[in-house]
């Protein structure tokens, strides 16, 4: 089941901390708990996408983003992603959460979030997702004009690039789907 509750604490409890600019870096700090972990007793990687979810609407928070998405009645689906699962974070550890955007094209935004203990990095998450209405799919740069963002943003980082470059030669649907006679 989806934490609405827990959802709402980290927007709520964003909600207290300075505000951030579109490009800066969110840092929180978490626990593993035990409904957030599997048998083997670590954090479940499907959970992971949970939390980095629950931290990227902390940080839209702080960034002033989800008052104008609850006003506009937007909708920003995942478009993609790709995770780098490196080390187990077991039940009641700590650790910490960085997320940050680092820029947008023509149809997505992308984002960058990261799990730590210390100094070691436990996985690194690259996201895309769109910004929808009912109408379809918003520009990132029209959406940030509107709401009375700079539509400036810093250079991609190369790998983020490399990762949008690849995605782009990806056939879409697959191929080798299943073969259906009807």
């Amino acid at each position: 089941m989806y934490p609405y509750f827990r959802a709402l604490y980290f927007m709520a409890k964003a909600r207290k901390m300075p505000k951030i600019g579109l490009y800066d870096w969110h840092v929180a700090t978490h626990r593993a708990w035990p409904w957030d972990t599997d048998l083997f007793g670590e954090l479940n990687h499907g959970r992971i996408l949970t939390l980095f979810e629950l931290d990227r609407w902390a940080a839209t928070t702080r960034m002033g983003i989800v008052s104008h998405v609850i006003k506009q009645r937007l909708m920003f689906p995942v478009a993609g992603v790709s995770v780098r699962y490196r080390k187990r974070i077991p039940t009641w550890q700590t650790y910490r959460v960085q997320t940050r955007f680092v820029g947008f094209d023509d149809r997505f935004t992308y984002a960058e979030q990261s799990m730590w203990q210390g100094s070691t990095c436990m996985n690194h998450l690259l996201l895309r997702a769109a910004i929808k209405d009912k109408n379809g799919t918003i520009k990132p740069s029209d959406f940030l004009e509107r709401n009375g963002y700079a539509a400036e943003q810093p250079p991609m980082p190369d790998w983020a690039q490399n990762w949008i470059d690849a995605e782009a030669t990806r056939p879409w649907p697959p191929e080798g789907g299943p073969k259906i006679d009807n």
